[in-house]
Order: structure tokens, then C-alpha cells, then sequence
């Protein structure tokens, strides 16, 4: 069993995990990727990377997902939204994962999970198979050699891809399962190789634990000014919004690309790393993010490769369109060494319109941006799924409800609070569909949408005049340089307005019906804001 760079009085024998074939604490990135290949787990790609597939989950399991209920968290708990399990059933899935370990070989890393020391969570990852090991140390933040001796874990995860649940016995939905104990600050994870549920477990946590300090946890983007930490920005969005393409600014610096923290200092990154969707990506496009798919140790999921040249195919999704790669954030050359911002002079909640209703970019009010962040609104598009034919709404509230155990609202009141404290401007910014939904009219400009980003950024948009939406009730700019005057009123993008009104009908009401769940918490100023 090997010992080395861990506390000793805080090995696995101390958790009452016993009669392990063999424990591997802290390997570092060279040892982790020996292992993983003597184990059969991936291939070595080009420039050191590790090409890796995840069987037959290739995403997120969210209705496998579980809270065990019990006296603490019975009415903290959004219940609507997080599947409970008894503490009896997830005593004896504990037992049986523990049982079922006994004998194997099994990767231990120390970690932490968010920037600022006064608010990270000191978290241990158990694995079963190496590359998770070094998928976990790319995702949360890496302790020094000399931290690791006095490391106390928090929270322990437990990930083994080879148990299976027990749905009968384990009061689980399938075989499938990922358990989240908040009184015994443990997550069991069994049945799936997708890496992601490890990051996401933690997120979870996160967005439990830190409301509780006055916390905001935020699934947002993150950059500031150069030289300007306190010069901010946060980019709320749901996958496909463009958060993470539009945050790596390369004249700011990039604070993270997907989970962070609002404390009373500012703001900070829960990561450590990246973890980028790279179907369709372009070195022209993106050559930052394209070049960490050759670099050493990145672990790239799910995509198809030249077995002889191990070149990777980032049009091929016949294994899944949710490919992947996973890095450290010092791959990326603007990225920020401490993980740290200033309290945010803006915040940008990110929406992809396939009906091409919105305008490219809106000034909220703090209770509209509240409103739009309840409601957590983009698109699926026709041909993503099975059966959709024309655009279909998806309302993700706080832009991540899969993540969120407590209520909507718990976490809407505290972004609003920060907002007025520290006077936030805030924007809703559209890199949907103009002239027409989706089959009909076209993406929106990335030039454009970056060049009204720009103006909001260093403030200048701030004096443009503004007309008010006649739909959503917002103000929208007249004019921006840059951007053509056409563009910011979707309306005269459409060649037929009467069929732009009657689409903006359509979303105001999907928006009012979706908003309805919310208004018996919150207040007068935000159902004011709300579309009736």
C-alpha cells in the first residue's frame, strides 16, 4: 500500500476503508497516466494526452442522482427537484460499495475545491480507475506537497464504474447511482465511467454549503481586466450559450469557465481546470482550447481517433456529440494563477433564442435579472433529439438546475442582494438566432455579440440610448459601434414582422407559464418584472 504524501493519520484505514488490494495517494500526473495505461483504461494521444472513452454513459445520469433526507436537510432540500433516499438505504449501499471494493486497487486524491481558502472545501477522491484520479486533480485545485501532510478531508467522493445499485435494496432509481450524504459528508458513485459526475457532485456540495455562509454559487463563467482584478465580469449560461467561448477573452483574463463563488471578497473559482466540449472545434476559431487537446496529461473523452496517428476527429460524434477535454488552467495563457476576482462590475446571463425573439443584448434591472435567472431560459433546437421539430424551450433555473439542492429562490435573493450591495450592471445577451427561429433565420454575429460584450465590459454601453422592449420590458441599445443599428431590433430583422409578433407571443407566454412556480416566493419588485 503506498503512503507517501499523505497524512497518516488520515489513510484510508481511518475511514474504515479496509482490505484494499492496494491504495495509491496523491500520484501525480506522470504516475496517474502510467497507471491508467498498464490498466488497460485509455490510450496515449498526441503530445501526452489521454484518450479515454466512458462505456455506455456518456453524460450525466441527473435521475440517478439522490439526497439522502433526514433531520438536517428535510427542509432545506429543494425536494422537487432531487430524488431523496432513506439513511438506512444509504447505510447498506455504503456497506455493500465498501464490500465490494475490498481486494481492488483504488486512487486517493486530496484536493480542494474553490480558490479562497476561507471558503474551499477540503475534498478526498476515491477511485476506481486512474484516469478519474487525474481527471479529479484537473477539475478541483492541486495542495502543495507540504499541505498534503496536515489535509483533513471534509467531504470524502467514492466513485467505483464496476458497483452496481441495488434499486430494491438501496432505495435507488437503477443500477446507476450517485448518493450525496450531507450529514455524513460522503458521495457514493456507482455504475458509470462518465468522469463528469465527480465535478458535478462537488458543484453540488458547494451550492448547498455556501448559501449557508451568505455565499452565492454560481454556474457562470469568470474574467477580469488585465492588471484589474477588481475590473470583473461573470457569464451565466447553460451549455450551448457560448460561456466558456466568450469569457476566454484574450485581452482579459480568464478566472474560470464554469463554477464559482461570490463570498464578501469577490469572486472565485471552485476549479482548478477546464473541462471543454470540442465537437466542431476549430484551431482557428478556438487555438487555445485546440491546443490543449495535444497536451500532456489533458484527458480527452469520448472522441473518435486515428488509431495509427492518434490525430482526433472533432466532426466524428458517433460515440456521443458530448466529447471532451479535460485540463489544467495554466494551459490556457491568460488564465489567472490565484483563482480570484474583485466583486463583479457586470453580469451577463447568456441565453441561445432558436426562436430569434431577443435582441442581442438587454440591460436588466437588479429585479429582472433575478426574473431572467429564476427562469434560467435557452433552446434545443430541431434535430438534437428524437422527435423535436421545431424549437423547444428549456428552462434551467439559476442556469443549472440539475446542481441546485436548495430552492430557486434561496439562490435568486442572494444574487439580487450582491447585486444592489455592490451595483452590478447586469445583461441579458442573446447568441441565438436572428432574423428568423432556427431553420429559418441565422446564428447571431460573433463579432457582433463580442463587440456589444466589449462595450458593456468597459462601460461605454452604459451611455448609448436605449429603447424599451415592447415584449420582455427591458432596455435595449439603439445603436453600438460595430454592430449593425439592424441587428438590435430583432423585429426588423424578420422579413415578415407579423410572424415576429406572433413568435414573440409565443415565448412571452412559455416564459409566463414556466415563471408561475415561482411567484409565491418572491417578491412584489420581481413580479413586477415578471412577463404576465
Amino acid at each position: 500500500m503506498t503512503t507517501t504524501r499523505v497524512n497518516p493519520a488520515r489513510t484510508l484505514e481511518t475511514q474504515g476503508i479496509s482490505d484494499l488490494g492496494s491504495v495509491h495517494y496523491n500520484l501525480l500526473e506522470p504516475a496517474l497516466i502510467e497507471a491508467a495505461l498498464r490498466k488497460g483504461e485509455g490510450t496515449l494521444g498526441q503530445g501526452g494526452a489521454l484518450l479515454v472513452t466512458t462505456g455506455k454513459f456518456t453524460g450525466r445520469s441527473p435521475k440517478d442522482k439522490h439526497v439522502v433526507r433526514s433531520a438536517t436537510t428535510e427542509d432545506t432540500i429543494w425536494w422537487d427537484n432531487n430524488a431523496e433516499m432513506a439513511p438506512e438505504a444509504f447505510d447498506r449501499l455504503h456497506a455493500d460499495m465498501l464490500a465490494h471494493m475490498k481486494g481492488g486497487d483504488y486512487h486517493v486524491q486530496d484536493l480542494y475545491a474553490g480558490a479562497d481558502p476561507d471558503h474551499r472545501l477540503d475534498v478526498r477522491v476515491i477511485t476506481e480507475l486512474a484516469w478519474h484520479g487525474l481527471f479529479s486533480r484537473h477539475m478541483l485545485r492541486r495542495p502543495s506537497l507540504e499541505d498534503l501532510q496536515h489535509f483533513e478531508p471534509e467531504f470524502t467522493i467514492i466513485n467505483c464504474p464496476s458497483f452496481k445499485a441495488d434499486p430494491a435494496r438501496h432505495g435507488c432509481r437503477t443500477e446507476t447511482v450517485i448518493a450525496l450524504n450531507f450529514d455524513k459528508k460522503l458521495i457514493l458513485i456507482g455504475d458509470t465511467e462518465y468522469a463528469g459526475e465527480i465535478k458535478k457532485s462537488v458543484f453540488t456540495l458547494l451550492n448547498y454549503i455556501l448559501p449557508g455562509k451568505g455565499v452565492m454559487a454560481m454556474h457562470c463563467s469568470a474574467n477580469h481586466g488585465v492588471d484589474a482584478p477588481d475590473d470583473a465580469a461573470v457569464f451565466f449560461g447553460l451549455s450551448g450559450t457560448g460561456k466558456t467561448t466568450l469569457s476566454a477573452d484574450p485581452t482579459r483574463v480568464l478566472i474560470g469557465d464554469d463554477e464559482h463563488g461570490w463570498s464578501e471578497k469577490g469572486i472565485f473559482n471552485f476549479e482548478g481546470g477546464c473541462y471543454a466540449k470540442t465537437i466542431n472545434l476549430r484551431e482557428e476559431a478556438e487555438p487555445e482550447i485546440y491546443a490543449t487537446t495535444t497536451k500532456f496529461a489533458s484527458v480527452v473523452e469520448n472522441m473518435v481517433f486515428d488509431r495509427k496517428t492518434r490525430a482526433l476527429d472533432f466532426d466524428d460524434d458517433s460515440l456521443t456529440a458530448n466529447m471532451r477535454c479535460a485540463y489544467p488552467l495554466g494551459y490556457i495563457s491568460n488564465a489567472s494563477e490565484t483563482g480570484l476576482g474583485g466583486h463583479p462590475n457586470n453580469i451577463i446571463m447568456l441565453t441561445c433564442d432558436a426562436f430569434g425573439v431577443l435582441p442581442p443584448i438587454a440591460r436588466l434591472t437588479p429585479a429582472q435579472a433575478m426574473y431572467h435567472f429564476l427562469s434560467g431560459f435557452t433552446s434545443k433546437v430541431a434535430g438534437t433529439e428524437r422527435g423535436v421539430t421545431e424549437p423547444e424551450p428549456t428552462f434551467s433555473t439559476c442556469f443549472g438546475a440539475p446542481f441546485m439542492p436548495r430552492r430557486p429562490e434561496v439562490y435568486g435573493n442572494l444574487l439580487r442582494e450582491k447585486i444592489a450591495h455592490h451595483g452590478a450592471a447586469c445583461w441579458l445577451v442573446n447568441t441565438g438566432w436572428t432574423g428568423g427561429a432556427y431553420g429559418t433565420g441565422s446564428r447571431m454575429p460573433i463579432r457582433a455579440t463580442r463587440a456589444l460584450l466589449t462595450a458593456a465590459l468597459d462601460g461605454s454601453l452604459q451611455d448609448a440610448e436605449f429603447r424599451k422592449d415592447p415584449n420582455f420590458g427591458f432596455d435595449v441599445p439603439t445603436a453600438c459601434p460595430g454592430v449593425p443599428e439592424v441587428l438590435l431590433d430583432p423585429r426588423r430583422t424578420w422579413e415578415d414582422p407579423a410572424a415576429y409578433d406572433a413568435q414573440a407571443a409565443k415565448l412571452v407566454h412559455m416564459f409566463a407559464e414556466n415563471f408561475a412556480q415561482y411567484v409565491p416566493f418572491i417578491d412584489d419588485d420581481v413580479k413586477a418584472a415578471a412577463i404576465s
